[in-house]
Protein backbone atom coordinates (compact mmCIF):
# COMPACT_ATOMS: atom_id res chain seq x y z
CA UNK A 1 0.00 0.00 0.00
CA UNK A 2 1.58 3.29 -1.09
CA UNK A 3 0.25 6.46 0.51
CA UNK A 4 -0.53 9.89 -0.91
CA UNK A 5 1.32 12.53 1.09
CA UNK A 6 1.27 16.26 1.67
CA UNK A 7 4.68 17.84 2.27
CA UNK A 8 5.64 21.11 3.94
CA UNK A 9 9.28 22.25 4.13
CA UNK A 10 10.38 24.98 6.53
CA UNK A 11 13.18 25.93 4.09
CA UNK A 12 14.93 24.46 1.05
CA UNK A 13 17.15 21.36 1.31
CA UNK A 14 15.74 19.80 4.50
CA UNK A 15 18.14 18.05 6.87
CA UNK A 16 15.44 16.49 9.10
CA UNK A 17 11.98 15.00 8.59
CA UNK A 18 8.84 14.58 10.67
CA UNK A 19 6.39 11.94 9.39
CA UNK A 20 3.05 12.76 11.05
CA UNK A 21 -0.10 10.62 10.81
CA UNK A 22 -3.57 12.12 11.27
CA UNK A 23 -6.45 10.67 13.29
CA UNK A 24 -9.52 8.68 12.27
CA UNK A 25 -11.67 10.39 9.65
CA UNK A 26 -9.21 13.24 9.04
CA UNK A 27 -6.54 13.59 6.35
CA UNK A 28 -2.99 14.82 5.85
CA UNK A 29 -4.07 18.48 5.82
CA UNK A 30 -5.17 18.24 9.46
CA UNK A 31 -1.81 19.09 11.00
CA UNK A 32 -0.38 21.44 8.34
CA UNK A 33 -1.45 24.58 10.31
CA UNK A 34 0.20 23.25 13.49
CA UNK A 35 3.45 22.48 11.64
CA UNK A 36 3.42 26.05 10.38
CA UNK A 37 3.24 27.33 13.99
CA UNK A 38 6.49 25.59 14.97
CA UNK A 39 9.77 27.51 15.13
CA UNK A 40 12.48 25.01 14.22
CA UNK A 41 15.08 27.15 12.43
CA UNK A 42 17.65 26.34 15.14
CA UNK A 43 17.86 22.73 13.87
CA UNK A 44 17.92 23.60 10.17
CA UNK A 45 15.33 23.03 7.43
CA UNK A 46 12.70 20.40 8.30
CA UNK A 47 10.39 18.49 5.94
CA UNK A 48 6.97 17.55 7.34
CA UNK A 49 5.41 14.53 5.62
CA UNK A 50 1.65 14.16 6.18
CA UNK A 51 0.38 10.86 4.69
CA UNK A 52 -3.31 10.28 3.92
CA UNK A 53 -4.75 7.10 5.42
CA UNK A 54 -6.64 4.77 3.05
CA UNK A 55 -10.44 4.93 3.09
CA UNK A 56 -11.94 1.81 4.69
CA UNK A 57 -15.07 0.68 6.57
CA UNK A 58 -14.78 1.26 10.33
CA UNK A 59 -16.70 -1.21 12.50
CA UNK A 60 -17.22 1.12 15.48
CA UNK A 61 -18.86 3.64 13.11
CA UNK A 62 -21.33 1.13 11.69
CA UNK A 63 -19.07 0.14 8.81
CA UNK A 64 -19.08 3.68 7.43
CA UNK A 65 -16.17 4.27 5.02
CA UNK A 66 -13.64 6.88 6.16
CA UNK A 67 -9.89 7.51 6.22
CA UNK A 68 -8.45 5.11 8.82
CA UNK A 69 -5.09 3.54 9.55
CA UNK A 70 -6.80 0.38 10.84
CA UNK A 71 -10.27 -0.79 11.87
CA UNK A 72 -11.66 -0.05 15.31
CA UNK A 73 -13.66 -3.03 16.51
CA UNK A 74 -15.17 -1.59 19.70
CA UNK A 75 -15.17 1.27 22.20
CA UNK A 76 -12.44 -0.45 24.25
CA UNK A 77 -9.60 0.27 21.84
CA UNK A 78 -7.27 -2.46 23.10
CA UNK A 79 -9.72 -5.29 23.92
CA UNK A 80 -9.86 -6.47 20.27
CA UNK A 81 -7.39 -4.96 17.83
CA UNK A 82 -7.17 -5.02 14.03
CA UNK A 83 -3.69 -6.51 13.95
CA UNK A 84 -3.58 -7.08 10.15
CA UNK A 85 -4.64 -3.47 9.55
CA UNK A 86 -2.06 -2.14 12.00
CA UNK A 87 0.69 -4.16 10.36
CA UNK A 88 -0.34 -3.08 6.85
CA UNK A 89 -0.16 0.57 7.87
CA UNK A 90 3.13 0.03 9.71
CA UNK A 91 4.63 -1.35 6.48
CA UNK A 92 3.41 1.73 4.59
CA UNK A 93 4.97 4.11 7.16
CA UNK A 94 8.21 2.07 7.12
CA UNK A 95 8.30 2.78 3.37
CA UNK A 96 7.84 6.52 3.95
CA UNK A 97 10.74 6.55 6.44
CA UNK A 98 12.89 4.65 3.94
CA UNK A 99 11.89 7.18 1.28
CA UNK A 100 13.09 10.05 3.47
CA UNK A 101 16.41 8.24 3.97
CA UNK A 102 16.72 7.73 0.20
CA UNK A 103 16.25 11.50 -0.16
CA UNK A 104 19.27 12.07 2.07
CA UNK A 105 17.78 12.37 5.58
CA UNK A 106 19.57 10.07 8.07
CA UNK A 107 17.30 7.90 10.24
CA UNK A 108 18.61 9.72 13.33
CA UNK A 109 17.09 12.94 11.93
CA UNK A 110 13.61 11.46 11.38
CA UNK A 111 10.76 11.76 13.89
CA UNK A 112 7.70 9.53 13.50
CA UNK A 113 4.61 11.18 14.96
CA UNK A 114 0.84 11.03 15.03
CA UNK A 115 -2.49 11.99 16.61
CA UNK A 116 -4.98 9.42 18.00
CA UNK A 117 -4.92 6.46 15.54
CA UNK A 118 -1.84 8.16 14.06
CA UNK A 119 -0.21 8.14 17.51
CA UNK A 120 -0.86 4.41 17.85
CA UNK A 121 0.72 3.84 14.46
CA UNK A 122 3.71 6.07 15.27
CA UNK A 123 4.41 4.09 18.46
CA UNK A 124 3.95 0.75 16.68
CA UNK A 125 6.27 1.74 13.83
CA UNK A 126 8.92 3.61 15.81
CA UNK A 127 9.50 0.85 18.38
CA UNK A 128 9.96 -1.74 15.63
CA UNK A 129 12.00 0.27 13.13
CA UNK A 130 15.37 -1.29 12.30
CA UNK A 131 17.49 1.90 12.36
CA UNK A 132 17.86 4.46 15.12
CA UNK A 133 15.33 7.30 14.74
CA UNK A 134 15.34 10.77 16.32
CA UNK A 135 12.21 10.05 18.36
CA UNK A 136 8.49 9.27 18.48
CA UNK A 137 5.87 11.96 19.12
CA UNK A 138 2.45 10.65 20.16
CA UNK A 139 -0.58 12.89 20.72
CA UNK A 140 -3.88 11.75 22.27
CA UNK A 141 -3.26 8.08 21.51
CA UNK A 142 -2.14 4.76 22.96
CA UNK A 143 0.26 1.86 22.46
CA UNK A 144 -1.33 -0.79 20.19
CA UNK A 145 -0.51 -4.51 20.42
CA UNK A 146 1.06 -3.66 23.77
CA UNK A 147 1.55 -7.31 24.77
CA UNK A 148 3.79 -7.85 21.73
CA UNK A 149 5.88 -4.68 22.05
CA UNK A 150 8.60 -6.20 24.25
CA UNK A 151 9.24 -9.10 21.87
CA UNK A 152 8.91 -7.15 18.62
CA UNK A 153 10.74 -3.87 19.38
CA UNK A 154 14.04 -3.40 17.60
CA UNK A 155 17.21 -2.96 19.68
CA UNK A 156 18.18 -0.05 17.38
CA UNK A 157 15.50 2.08 19.06
CA UNK A 158 15.89 0.95 22.66
CA UNK A 159 15.73 4.03 24.89
CA UNK A 160 14.41 6.19 22.03
CA UNK A 161 13.06 9.61 23.15
CA UNK A 162 9.25 9.56 23.18
CA UNK A 163 6.92 12.55 23.64
CA UNK A 164 3.37 11.73 24.78
CA UNK A 165 0.72 14.43 25.21
CA UNK A 166 -2.89 13.80 26.27
CA UNK A 167 -6.01 15.70 27.31
CA UNK A 168 -7.32 15.08 30.82
CA UNK A 169 -10.90 15.21 29.51
CA UNK A 170 -10.39 12.97 26.45
CA UNK A 171 -13.50 10.80 25.96
CA UNK A 172 -12.22 9.14 22.74
CA UNK A 173 -8.95 7.76 24.14
CA UNK A 174 -9.51 7.99 27.91
CA UNK A 175 -6.62 9.27 30.00
CA UNK A 176 -6.40 5.93 31.88
CA UNK A 177 -5.61 4.13 28.61
CA UNK A 178 -2.93 6.66 27.76
CA UNK A 179 -1.29 6.44 31.19
CA UNK A 180 -1.29 2.62 30.91
CA UNK A 181 0.60 2.98 27.61
CA UNK A 182 2.97 5.48 29.21
CA UNK A 183 3.72 3.10 32.07
CA UNK A 184 4.23 0.16 29.69
CA UNK A 185 6.75 2.17 27.65
CA UNK A 186 8.57 3.31 30.80
CA UNK A 187 8.77 -0.29 31.97
CA UNK A 188 10.44 -1.15 28.65
CA UNK A 189 13.10 1.48 29.34
CA UNK A 190 12.12 4.27 26.94
CA UNK A 191 13.08 7.89 27.62
CA UNK A 192 9.59 9.27 27.97
CA UNK A 193 8.37 12.87 28.25
CA UNK A 194 4.74 12.94 29.43
CA UNK A 195 2.38 15.94 29.33
CA UNK A 196 -1.28 16.31 30.34
CA UNK A 197 -3.42 19.24 29.22
CA UNK A 198 -6.85 20.60 30.25
CA UNK A 199 -8.47 19.62 26.94
CA UNK A 200 -10.54 16.92 25.24
CA UNK A 201 -9.45 14.88 22.18
CA UNK A 202 -7.58 17.72 20.52
CA UNK A 203 -4.40 19.81 20.50
CA UNK A 204 -3.87 23.06 22.43
CA UNK A 205 -1.31 25.86 22.11
CA UNK A 206 0.46 24.79 25.31
CA UNK A 207 0.98 21.37 23.73
CA UNK A 208 2.28 22.94 20.50
CA UNK A 209 4.85 24.87 22.56
CA UNK A 210 5.94 21.67 24.32
CA UNK A 211 6.17 19.83 20.97
CA UNK A 212 8.33 22.67 19.65
CA UNK A 213 10.79 22.40 22.54
CA UNK A 214 10.96 18.60 22.28
CA UNK A 215 11.58 18.67 18.52
CA UNK A 216 14.37 21.23 18.98
CA UNK A 217 15.98 18.88 21.49
CA UNK A 218 15.72 15.57 19.58
CA UNK A 219 16.71 17.13 16.25
CA UNK A 220 19.58 19.22 17.68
Amino acid sequence: MSLEVIEVETAANPTASVVLMHGLGADGRDFVPIAQELQLSAVGPVRFVFPNAPVMPVTINGGYQMPAWYDLLGADLTAREDEPGLRRSQTAIDALIAREMARGIPARRIVVAGFSQGCALALMTGLRYGERLAGIMGLSGYLPLAAKAAAERDPANQGLPIFLGHGRHDSVVPLAGATASRDALKALGYELEWHEYPMEHSVCMEEVADINQWLLRVLA
